[in-house]
């Protein structure tokens, strides 16, 4: 990719299986099962989640702090309210803001510091960029694991 820096790269890739990955297992699963109860999950509140913190942690990336927005979204992701398009569109509309900040991430930015939540816990830029790229696929595969079960179960 030009202009991003390699050890950024992969970020863009983990968002790249996240669109074909959704796109391939969640479409067409039935609006009423999207909060069908799997063991104390959901499929949607996995959808909500990945939109929800992947605006989250690119906030943190840019050096930010969330916005009374995202603190409510937060709280929300378990409220069964909804749609699967409109998760779908969510987490289109993270990835692609998030994707904006990743583009303008130089080299010798990566061991800057970066703070975390209210406690504003002391991390980096590549340590964001790590957990930015883990948690996303941790709840990918949770997502596409829920809407196998569903399929098969429904």
């Amino acid at each position: 990719m030009d202009g991003v820096d390699p050890l950024v790269m992969p970020v863009f890739f983990s968002f790249a299986q996240v669109r074909e990955d959704l796109d391939q297992f969640t479409q067409g699963i039935h609006e009423a099962l999207l909060w069908k109860d799997l063991g104390g999950s959901t499929l949607a509140f996995h959808l909500a989640h990945l939109a929800g913190s992947i605006d989250r942690l690119a906030t943190y990336l840019s050096g930010g702090q969330l916005t009374e927005e995202q603190l409510a979204f937060l709280r929300s992701e378990r409220e069964p309210r909804r749609s699967g398009i409109e998760l779908r569109n969510l987490i289109e509309k993270s990835l692609e803001r998030a994707e904006q900040i990743l583009r303008t991430i130089q080299p010798d930015t990566l061991y800057d510091a970066r703070t975390v939540g209210r406690q504003r816990l002391p991390t980096t830029v590549i340590g964001l960029l790590v957990h930015l790229a883990e948690h996303t696929q941790r709840h990918l595969g949770q997502a596409v694991t829920l809407s196998k079960i569903l399929r098969q179960n429904g």
